[in-house]
């Protein structure tokens, strides 16, 4: 008897210290993810609080907003900003259509037909995608001025497809790559070629994939600045990016913090909230591929 309740008395100690170290790791794993919480929406938080106080108010070092919208009153009545909205919707539009239909042929080819060139091919796609801008900004140049697409927003569009598709091939060819062959074989047993089973058969299936590609292709172009400060010239055919750039106050020595803030956050709170709607999409189609079955 003395030897079981021992034996029991140790069991209860080992269970007990197995739930205080389950909970500390419970409690360090919040602690930590508030940081990182606050760590990346304070940024934007401080930009609401200073888009919202007037005049001197913003030097006050107050951590709550004001409420006071004058500032987004002004970007209201400011025709080239609201007319840099529609040109980086039209812009960031076009891109992702484009970048959407020339991904998914491009993804088909790398993840379904098998050619001795195919790892150069992914190679190259990988490479173009993490190469920096400014790398081929020279080179984009002439080709835009050659094209006769300099300050037009069509311009932009063709260099923004430098960036969004390959970035748009990757992650589609990881989504097609999981999908079963024998779906292709019974096709093609049918009789159906390669461009009936991509839109037939595949491309009713990839609505999540394309849904959370497509967003993200958006949003890279939504948030580029460096080739639409240089491939445009007036101010009716900039984007966003650049028109906040280009904000400057009533006078030379004025700084326009408080109006740069409201511009941020106006632009950015739609695709925060689009985000917020569609990240499970979002990490599905990004972690397409990295799970085998």
């Amino acid at each position: 008897m003395t030897a079981a309740a021992a034996l029991l008395r140790t069991r209860r100690r080992s269970s007990a210290y197995y739930r205080t170290m389950r909970r500390l790791r419970q409690v360090l794993l919040g602690l930590a993810t508030v940081l990182v919480l606050l760590y990346m929406l304070f940024p934007y938080y401080w930009a609401i609080v200073s888009s919202t106080k007037p005049g001197a108010a913003l030097h006050n070092g107050s951590m709550l907003p004001q409420w006071d919208f004058t500032y987004y009153r002004q970007l209201a009545d400011n025709t080239v900003f609201m007319g840099s909205l529609l040109n980086s919707a039209f812009v960031a539009g076009c891109t992702t259509v484009l970048s959407l239909a020339l991904g998914i042929s491009a993804a088909y080819a790398l993840g379904r037909i098998d050619f001795p060139q195919k790892p150069l091919m992914l190679t190259a796609v990988l490479i173009v995608s993490i190469f920096p801008q400014v790398a081929v900004l020279s080179g984009m140049f002439e080709l835009i001025s050659f094209l006769g697409l300099y300050n037009r927003p069509s311009g932009l569009v063709l260099t923004y497809l430098l960036s969004t598709v390959p970035f748009t091939t990757w992650i589609l060819t990881a989504f097609i790559r999981e999908f079963p062959r024998e779906l292709e074989e019974a096709a093609r047993i049918d009789g159906c070629s390669h461009w009936r089973i991509l839109t037939r058969i595949l491309l009713p299936l990839m609505g999540p994939s394309l849904a959370s590609t497509g967003i993200l292709a958006f949003i890279l172009a939504w948030n580029e600045f460096l080739f639409a400060l240089t491939f445009t010239l007036t101010d009716e055919n900039r984007t966003v990016p650049v028109a906040i750039s280009m904000i400057t106050g009533a006078s030379r020595y004025e700084y326009p913090f408080g109006q740069i803030m409201a511009a941020s956050v106006s632009v950015t709170l739609p695709l925060v909230v689009l985000v917020l709607i569609f990240q499970r999409r979002i990490v599905a189609g990004l972690t397409a591929g990295a799970v085998k079955g």
